[in-house]
């Protein structure tokens, strides 16, 4: 065989991911919070990126306005530094003229007499104004271009370390005692259960068993009641005990929730040896009392969610979508400095790269604002009847409806539609609410929504009565009058996934509260 070299012409297509359109890809599907985190540090790392600045000036250390940078702002922005020149002027032309000509002017000005406003004060004095102004401002949240933060004001949240180490030094004398009960809390879970093994935790603190125990037991009486036992039992337990109502029938109960949870009451009243009125009673009190004792604590601070979208009625009919401008990233490109510095000839190269940088990143961001607008405008269309009229008339909606109507891949619907929220006159619903499976119907109508034939089945079960309680297969009929085809095995499903005890369970538990309510 010849070897030989041969020149061949050939054209093919291919998909490249740049860094660029790898980075679009991801600004796509990042939450508000992620969003502005990967900005900040954009930010950080590059000169021409800025946030606008609320106080008239961007760009501070280059020393020029924003308005020569970026976009014409209003006349008044800014209009703290000029409030605060006009309170110090007004302050000096108060008192520099003395109290009686400023009190003079005030009466001709407001047509108001207040020379004798304070008569019994004597002869008036001289305050001190610059003085209280410079504490005015001094205060949190006055300072220059800042208003008041109520958040500034408002109580700390005591958590449960700190409500129990109010309590640890009346119950523990003992300094060693603490070092123990210190160790106890550390281990705590958010629920107020503890997670140690008492002889363990004896010999990592160098103590005996018996001193371990005797300080559990004394934490074991604070509030709040049931705190620090290590398990559900226990911690009713401890709570009957504080209400002297532990007495055998109750512990027999609460040794026995397993059979409490199956709604086994046979077994429980004879286990606890007393008759149906008594068990009724005793599960009355059992339903007071407080599983999760450290649950009205917050181990950490809430964040609220920031909806993406927002969906109003319009005035004219049909629905504003509109996308909240709180959630929103602003960033600017610094145009002018860029200029002023590649005109000495200084670091073109590196500031060209980051000029291209910000304004690939600026693009992205604007695509992104308008992909998420596109997509929540085209679910608003699909599911315009369940904003009008609720769940039951949520259509049955999937990406790829979505991603044909708006001529995008269901890759990209799948990516804007994640961790990201609608606030609609209906509440608020994350994107993917929206897109449900399809259950056909009788008759070949038209099709439900899973999540509209969930809300049917919980529906029908509230609806149902102690002597009546529907079965699978009853509700099976039910759907299929409505229009529903359904399979019971799937109306199980649903029922179980919704955390609905069966048709057997569900009876026992009505007729026992329709005793305990009298009926």
């Amino acid at each position: 065989m010849a070897l030989s070299a041969n020149l061949f012409l050939r054209q093919t297509q291919s998909l490249v991911m740049t860094p660029q359109l790898m980075q679009s890809i991801q600004l796509l599907q990042m939450t508000h919070f992620e969003l502005n985190q990967f900005i900040a540090q954009e930010v950080e790392k590059n000169p021409l990126l800025e946030f606008p600045s609320n106080d008239g000036e961007a760009g501070g250390e280059r020393g020029e306005s924003e308005d020569e940078q970026y976009a014409h702002q209003p006349e008044d922005a800014g209009s703290d530094d000029g409030y605060d020149n006009r309170t110090d002027a007004l302050s000096s032309d108060w008192y520099d003229n003395g109290g009686s000509a400023s009190t003079s002017r005030l009466n001709d000005e407001l047509d108001a007499n207040y020379t004798n406003v304070f008569p019994d004060d004597g002869a008036p004095q001289r305050l001190d104004a610059p003085e209280l102004v410079s504490q005015w401002k001094s205060m949190p949240g006055s300072g220059e271009g800042a208003d008041y933060d109520l958040d500034d004001f408002v109580a700390g949240q005591v958590s449960l370390r700190d409500h129990l180490g109010q309590q640890i030094p009346f119950v523990l004398p003992d300094m060693a005692d603490r070092l123990i009960a210190q160790n106890f809390v550390d281990q705590l879970d958010d629920a107020g259960y503890l997670h140690a093994d008492i002889v363990e935790a004896g010999e990592r603190l160098g103590t005996s068993v018996t001193q371990a125990e005797r300080v559990l037991t004394a934490l074991q009486t604070l509030d709040p009641p049931g705190v620090f036992a290590r398990s559900l039992a226990e911690c009713l337990a401890i709570q009957l005990r504080q209400k002297d109502r532990y007495d055998p029938a109750m512990q027999a109960l609460v040794e026995n929730l397993e059979l409490l949870a199956r709604r086994d009451f046979a077994t429980l009243k004879r286990i606890c040896g007393v008759d149906e009125e008594d068990l009724l009673d005793m599960l009355g009190e059992i339903r007071q009392l407080n599983p999760k004792p450290g649950s009205g604590f917050e181990a950490g601070v809430s964040e609220a969610i920031m909806p993406d979208v927002v969906v109003r009625s319009s005035s004219e009919g049909g629905w504003l979508v509109e996308l909240n401008p709180d959630t929103l990233p602003r960033v600017l490109v610094n145009q002018s400095y860029f200029s002023r510095v590649t005109k000495n000839g200084e670091d073109h190269a590196f500031l060209a790269d980051c000029l291209q940088s910000a304004n690939w990143l600026t693009r992205s961001l604007d695509q992104r604002a308008k992909t998420i607008m596109k997509v929540a405008s085209e679910i608003v269309r699909q599911q315009d009847a369940f904003l009008l009229h609720g769940v039951d008339h949520l259509r049955p909606l999937n990406l790829k409806t979505v991603a044909e109507a708006i001529k995008m891949h269901e890759s990209t619907v799948s990516r804007v539609t994640s961790n990201k929220y609608m606030l609609t006159p209906r509440g608020l619903f994350e994107l993917k609410y929206f897109f449900t499976v399809s259950i056909s119907a009788v008759e070949g109508g038209d099709s439900h929504s899973a999540e509209a034939v969930r809300h049917k089945i919980r529906a029908l079960i509230m609806q149902e009565s102690p002597d009546a309680v529907l079965s699978d297969d009853d509700i099976v009929d039910m759907l299929k009058k409505g229009g529903v085809d359904l399979a019971r095995r799937t109306v199980a499903k649903y029922r179980e996934a919704m955390n609905i005890a069966s048709s057997v369970q569900r009876r026992r538990e009505k007729r026992a509260l329709a005793k305990v309510a009298g009926f």
